[in-house]
């Protein structure tokens, strides 16, 4: 296979790689030095807005218990679970594009790779229940579902169990990690050709990545649906309108993050599933990934920082 193979390609890797796989160095031959640099830079700021934006979403709601409310506690989840992909994943990643090879240890790789895919899971999941909750309380007010603080920690205690299995199924032989991309992070090994592998790949493909999408397309469509009808009904009320032309905006700006960040990661993973051959050069396979890493720093803005409940909060507090 050519030496600039990927983990997204099917084959064996060169021999060089398989011997610095082992001992946790992969020699930066795959890559120009200036695009890990550039890499570098881009992980580093996006490991700084992400850390901040994160932060800050954790210590406003934890310094005012009147924000704690049911819907607000998944964006607390949200938030640790994002501070947690930046500080496992976008931060080591600024690192080992800057010396330009994931130079940790194999150990390290094996540590980042579960992290990353593991808080990854479960912000995925909690961006899926977010839509799910705000489908029922614009769309099925009268249904009996109202949104409690019980509800809210069942649903996140199920988030974070049913994505720990997929991530640490994996640790036990289900699939595996390993170097991915331009070989200067970790995630599943991809590139791995045996029936225990791809029987991973396909059902964590579609219950992890298609299932998510799919429920997020589903329930947003039905209340920007719901928002809109309402919109036409409130011609007469300029406030009301306005107010819910903003809630339309950001459902918007949630719909359009979300697929920025997440579909490219998706749409790579069914190709690969859907034909195990197909060759992917290393710069194609590593951008959907970075992509993906991006999401922790719009979460926090879209939905938390733009409340003007929140604004208020922060302003009394600075």
């Amino acid at each position: 296979m050519d030496r600039n193979s990927t983990p997204w390609s099917s084959g064996s890797h060169p021999p060089s790689i398989h011997l610095t796989a082992m001992v946790g160095t992969v020699a930066p031959t795959i890559f120009p030095r200036l695009g890990y640099s550039v890499l570098s830079f881009l992980m580093f700021m996006n490991t700084v807005l992400t850390v901040f934006n994160n932060s800050l979403v954790i210590a406003v709601m934890m310094r005012n218990p009147s924000l704690l409310q049911p819907m607000n506690v998944f964006i607390l989840s949200l938030a640790v679970s994002d501070l947690m992909i930046g500080l496992c994943g976008s931060l080591v990643v600024t690192i080992t594009n800057y010396q330009g090879s994931f130079f940790i240890g194999h150990a390290a790789c094996i540590f980042q790779g579960f992290a990353v895919n593991y808080f990854g899971l479960v912000s995925l999941w909690t961006l899926t229940l977010l839509a799910y909750e705000r489908y029922n309380v614009v769309c099925k007010p009268r249904a009996g579902l109202k949104l409690s603080m019980r509800r809210s920690i069942i649903g996140l205690l199920f988030v974070w169990i049913f994505c720990l299995f997929w991530a640490v199924a994996p640790l036990f032989g289900w699939s595996s990690y390993g170097p991915e991309g331009v070989q200067t992070s970790c995630s599943l090994a991809w590139e791995e050709r045996s029936w225990s592998n791809y029987s991973y790949l396909i059902l964590y493909t579609l219950l992890c990545f298609i299932l998510p999408v799919m429920v997020i397309i589903y329930c947003y469509s039905k209340v920007l649906k719901s928002m809109n009808r309402v919109s036409v009904e409130l011609q007469g009320g300029r406030s009301s309108q306005k107010e819910n032309e903003h809630a339309i905006s950001m459902v918007l700006a949630m719909v359009i993050a979300f697929f920025v960040c997440w579909l490219p990661y998706t749409a790579l993973s069914v190709v690969v599933v859907m034909d195990p051959e197909l060759y992917i050069p290393p710069i194609v396979a590593t951008m959907p990934m970075y992509f993906a890493k991006t999401s922790p720093v719009y979460n926090p803005i879209i939905y938390f920082l733009s409340n003007k409940q929140v604004r208020r909060h922060l302003c009394e507090r600075s």
